[in-house]
């Protein structure tokens, strides 16, 4: 049995903004979340920092959030944040009310805007389509939300928090009308710090708990008797080979699928679908989201319709539908957030939840928790998350080249910094050699045994940390060189887990995604792993012959029209 003063379940943005928040008011706070860090929404979203542009006409309080804490995040997270800038392109046929609708709502919500002629536009993102119109500039940005999530885990473990992954809610514990805290199941996998027996559960008590698991929320509150009204909905994005832009590009016109395209780090994400769904973990993986996207998004961007489709990814929105506000389409439901007092709506003491919200203004809604439960709890300390660094950010402001220094070459030394952060020095100063693992990324071995410290043989934590195997070859060169930096801390055994664990999440990723280059990828990939290794059987069946039959050669376009060729 643990004691604690809070839990927070949920390892999102959200939930690792409560630890640090609450943390850095001195509140003795444990975290858990049943997978990694960014298991849920949080890492399955399309790296979009809010300007508030796309909520400056149908929800002018989410935009003014956005932009204010747009602020703050470049402030305290710079080495999470690109600020590429965006535009709101209008096209040909695409309505001038709408147009004119959100320039004027932009500056009544306070976000700078400049309006630029279809020609400025196009000489600013050379690949846009020759049918824009016009476009309104607007300060969108890029954000890391893996990095930026496990700097703020980070922070709340420097001021005393607990943070425990692969730790699975199954109960929580209540006195009556009080709620205790709450029991979990630990997962003796990859990346657990102390060794577990597998299903081995903890009673964690507690003298408030908050219930920040998004998607989940809904789940934990029933669990303890409460109703929480999410409204789980799916949006798909396709992750492309290269940025085909450099700043954030909206379609300019009414809410509707497939209107953005993201650049981040070396790719463009391009985003999103809006499908409700039951299930926040079981729900169809669909290929006509992914065709959508690219059939929409080339109208604004033509060049995506040749591009190599690396991947594609689901993620679910926890959105919240107050009670008397009964909405048909999810894309009707308000993308504010919702702070949830149990004690006052269910006469349930010790619980809180928060809900909905968007990515940018998670430090905000975390404020907000933070500043609900040291009410409760009667601790008088301000909220600090707004003004102090998170780890990597601190004295960071100007990105050195490292090549002489630490023997990089320039590019490498520059993603990795840019990666780092301040804490550049302190991972990639090494006695010994310090080799590219990553050549996709750009990642070193530095990096990759830095994030093995604090993840132990959770190679995807080890990902999620580093960006290593999230390059075009999916982990196809790299996924083994990763599991072979556990040795000698870790057994054979432990690192071909370890392996499989990371190239299944890989290939997850890829099964919407398999034509033109990415499918021959894929075949190479096979390949090189079966002969190398012999995953694809066990080693004592078989004659060791590669089953080439999986694949075909690759096509140039998309499977529709593959099959169109096929049957002439």
């Amino acid at each position: 049995m643990t004691d604690t003063e809070v839990v927070v379940v949920g390892g999102g943005s959200t939930g690792c903004g409560v630890a640090r928040d609450l943390a850095m008011r001195g509140v003795d706070v444990t975290l858990v979340e049943q997978g990694n860090l960014t298991h849920g929404t949080t890492g399955r979203m399309h790296g979009l920092l809010h300007s508030g542009g796309r909520y400056a006409v149908s929800d002018q309080s989410s935009a003014q959030e956005c932009i204010a804490e747009n602020r703050v995040l470049r402030d305290i997270a710079d080495h999470c944040v690109e600020m590429t800038g965006g535009q709101f392109v209008q096209l040909e046929g695409d309505p001038d009310e709408y147009f004119e609708e959100k320039l004027a709502g932009c500056r009544e919500c306070g976000i700078p805007v400049e309006v630029l002629s279809g020609q400025q536009a196009r000489e600013e993102e050379p690949y846009l389509t020759k049918s824009v119109k016009r476009a309104i500039r607007v300060p969108d940005g890029a954000v890391d939300p893996f990095r930026l999530c496990v700097a703020n885990a980070a922070s709340a473990e420097e001021h005393g928090a607990r943070i425990e992954t692969h730790a699975e809610v199954v109960a929580v514990l209540k006195n009556g009308t009080q709620v205790t805290g709450v029991e979990v199941r630990h997962d003796s996998g990859p990346g657990k710090r102390e060794h577990r027996r597998a299903g081995e559960r903890e009673t964690i008590t507690a003298d408030h708990v908050v219930n920040a698991a998004g998607a989940w929320a809904g789940q934990l509150g029933e669990m303890a008797g409460a109703d929480v009204a999410v409204r789980p909905s799916k949006g798909a994005m396709v992750v492309t080979n290269c940025r085909q832009v450099d700043t954030v590009i909206n379609r300019c016109r009414p809410k509707g699928d497939a209107d953005i395209v993201v650049p981040h780090e070396a790719t463009a994400i391009l985003g999103t679908t809006d499908v409700e769904v039951d299930d926040p973990e079981d729900y169809p993986e669909e290929q006509w989201e992914v065709d959508l996207l690219i059939d929409e998004l080339s109208k604004l961007v033509p060049i995506l319709g040749e591009a190599r489709t690396v991947r594609s990814f689901w993620g679910v929105r926890p959105l919240y539908e107050p009670p008397g506000a009964a909405t048909e389409d999810p894309t009707d439901i308000t993308r504010d957030y919702f702070l949830l007092d149990h004690a006052d709506r269910d006469d349930l003491a010790g619980l809180t939840t928060i809900v909905g919200g968007k990515f940018t203004t998670y430090r905000l809604m975390a404020e907000s928790v933070a500043d609900h439960v040291c009410g409760k709890l009667g601790v008088s300390a301000d909220c600090k998350t707004a003004d102090v660094p998170l780890p990597g950010s601190e004295d960071f402001s100007v990105l050195r080249e490292y090549m002489d220094e630490f023997g990089l070459r320039s590019p490498v030394g520059r993603r990795s910094v840019q990666r780092l952060g301040s804490r550049a020095d302190e991972v990639l100063t090494t006695d010994g050699p310090n080799p590219v693992l990553c050549d996709c990324e750009a990642v070193t071995r530095a990096e990759v045994r830095d994030a093995i410290e604090g993840s132990g043989t959770d190679l995807n934590a080890v990902r999620i940390r580093t960006r290593a195997s999230m390059g075009n070859c999916q982990g196809g060169f790299c996924c083994h060189r990763m599991a072979a930096e556990l040795h000698p801390e870790y057994d054979e055994s432990q690192s071909r887990e370890a392996l499989d664990e990371l190239f299944q999440e890989r290939w997850k990723g890829q099964r919407h995604a398999l034509w033109g280059e990415q499918l021959s990828q894929a075949a190479l990939n096979y390949a090189l792993h079966a002969t190398t290794m012999n995953r694809d059987r066990d080693p004592a069946e078989g004659d060791g012959t590669l089953d080439f039959g999986r694949f075909d050669s690759g096509a140039p376009n998309r499977p529709e029209e593959t099959e169109a060729r096929d049957g002439d």
